[in-house]
């Protein structure tokens, strides 16, 4: 695997899921620098439901910071950020290359027929949906918005204790129900609680994370 030589922006809602971004950049041996865009998560919602040109604007200026202290690419890692914000634009304009979850929606959506989709809001849901159906027209997608899973988080509670604050045993068994091939993580937060979900669902855990390093570090 390539180790990229500049670091690498890390942007995303919150210093918590900013850090998290980090050591996914780490666990591969990449130097990450960190840009997170609020302090809690409902100050990151309010955010993404500003006007476009707004957000467009703060987004626009954290990456230009970041490419000022010698940051070669971006990664955003944050689904519902990504999915209030369209980067592409900005990535062409800046000249700098931007991985969002979004660009890892689309491999996933080819390899299964259904999937269950847990997200932090309905800005985060209308990307994934977005970005999986250009994929593969024919995939089904059952997704729940948990941002109180995020909050609890945040707050460091156990992943048992968030988990069973949910009820999303509950939630899964519904996935289960309905058919589900897999369950999405689709908000970066979630990892913190993929072990203690694998112990109440049969359905197998997909972290996008892996296919946007991927992405990352592809020429």
């Amino acid at each position: 695997m390539e180790i990229m030589t500049k670091p690498v922006a890390v942007l995303a809602g919150t210093p918590v899921d900013t850090q998290m971004g980090a050591e996914v950049l780490e666990a591969h041996g990449i130097t990450p620098m960190n840009f997170p865009l609020s302090r809690i998560p409902p100050e990151q919602a309010y955010f993404q439901v500003q006007p476009l040109e707004k957000k467009r604007e703060r987004v626009r200026g954290v990456l230009r910071e970041a490419m000022d202290k010698g940051c070669g690419s971006a990664f955003v890692y944050c689904n519902s950020l990504s999915g209030a914000v369209d980067f592409a634009p900005l990535s062409e304009e800046l000249g700098l290359k931007i991985v969002t979850p979004m660009d890892a929606y689309g491999s996933i959506a080819k390899a299964h027929k259904k999937l269950a989709i847990i997200a932090y809001n309905a800005q985060a849901m209308v990307g994934q949906d977005t970005a999986m159906m250009r994929a593969n027209p024919d995939i089904t997608m059952l997704t729940a918005s948990v941002s109180q899973v995020a909050i609890d988080i945040e707050a460091g509670y156990a992943p048992e204790e968030i988990l069973r604050r949910n009820h999303l045993d509950l939630l899964m068994r519904y996935f289960e129900a309905c058919g589900c091939e897999a369950l999405v993580l689709g908000c970066t937060h979630f990892p913190y609680v993929s072990e203690a979900l694998r112990a109440i669902t049969r359905l197998p855990l997909i972290d996008p994370a892996e296919d946007m390093v991927r992405i990352l570090i592809e020429d």
